[in-house]
């Protein structure tokens, strides 16, 4: 048998999931993941977010907070429910490289700081409909 090096499989970070009622959906989901979820306030993208860790992913609860179409909401989209998949990387900015030279389109106004660390979007992805990002965790949510 060979040996042959392989590139590891990437680390989803997290799943985004749209809702409309933040408050609603984390007492509906607590039972399935027994944790108390964290709640982050981002004011300034019109977003609340609530996460779910479960053993190899945490799960992203979003509601839209602002009554006009916030940052969050022209990035993300209208529609409830499963809305992106988020890869950890270690360098957002070569890995929007890499993807642009596989083809992925960056939405405009990124690479930012995200909830999790400096994030990009990209374009969503004509063939199954959803959102990819990339997410650099920063130092206080993934301590070395």
């Amino acid at each position: 048998m060979t040996s042959a090096t392989t590139t590891p499989p990437p680390y989803i970070d997290h799943i985004g999931i749209i809702v409309s009622d933040l408050d609603q959906a984390v007492k509906r989901l607590s039972p399935l993941f027994g944790t108390p979820a964290r709640i982050k306030e981002l004011t300034e993208v019109g977003l609340r977010v609530a996460e779910f860790d479960a053993a190899n992913v945490v799960i992203e609860l979003l509601q839209y907070t602002s009554a006009t179409r916030g940052f969050a909401q022209q990035v993300m989209g209208e529609r409830l429910g499963l809305n992106h998949l988020s890869a950890r990387v270690t360098d957002v900015e070569q890995s929007i490289t890499t993807l642009q030279q596989s083809g992925f389109t960056p939405m405009a106004g990124f690479p930012r700081q995200g909830a999790h660390g400096r994030v990009a979007f990209f374009e969503p992805d004509a063939v199954t409909g959803l959102l990819f990002e990339v997410c650099q965790l920063d130092a206080k949510e993934h301590p070395t």
